[in-house]
């Protein structure tokens, strides 16, 4: 299953958790352990959501605004890229490391806006943490409800960094992680076209496409 049919039916999904930490005001989390980053950040972006919902919708700009401001201090978001370039990472030069962080989140962000917008807090269910205390590594698990009742399993992956605490870096929702899938499809990409291309046709705001590179 290629990301771009499943993102047909859980890909605003998909943007809504890996954007759950990033709109929760920084003052307002604890990242002590996966468990309190997910539970604490997912508060408050329903808090947000709730207080501004009909201001984000009339302007996404001011939605884009509050999630630049607080997305990298919880999201590692240069690890994920990094992970999505795979070897490309390797090649690439530290400007185009940069463009591609800046522009594919951004792509991100214009893609899934709007599903965000509509997010409630009856759709969220964290479940109780089992990943070891100790280690630097761990997996916190959620279920979103779609709008026709169906549960989804959305696992987040977690990793203690030195200087943050922990951070989100990787989405599995249904077994299928955005980390890998991307990794795929932009691999496929840049295999026929170039690392550069695909950049410009990120910053030219073009939405990724999985699966139809």
């Amino acid at each position: 299953m290629n990301l771009h049919a499943f993102s047909r039916g859980s890909g605003s999904i998909l943007l809504l958790m890996l954007l759950a930490v990033p709109l929760a005001r920084a003052a307002a989390i604890d990242s002590s352990s996966p468990q309190q980053l997910i539970e604490s950040s997912s508060r408050a972006m329903l808090a947000d959501l709730d207080a501004n919902r009909e201001k984000y919708r009339r302007d996404k700009k001011a939605l884009y605004k509050v999630v630049d401001e607080t997305f990298l201090p919880h999201v590692d978001v240069d690890f994920a890229a990094q992970q999505v370039l795979g070897k490309h990472w390797r090649t690439a030069d530290a400007t185009q490391r940069t463009r591609f962080v800046t522009a594919f989140k951004q792509s991100l962000l214009q893609s899934y806006g709007d599903a965000l917008v509509e997010f409630t807090a009856d759709r969220l269910r964290v479940l109780p943490y089992q990943g070891d205390p100790a280690a630097d590594r761990g997996t916190v698990r959620t279920e979103i409800r779609r709008s026709n009742g169906s549960l989804v399993a959305v696992n987040y992956s977690m990793r203690k960094t030195a200087t943050g605490g922990w951070k989100a870096w990787d989405v599995v929702i249904e077994g299928i992680s955005y980390v890998k899938s991307f990794r795929e499809d932009f691999g496929l990409e840049i295999e026929q076209k170039g690392l550069e291309a695909v950049i410009k046709r990120l910053e030219a705001g073009a939405v990724p496409a999985p699966g139809k590179a």
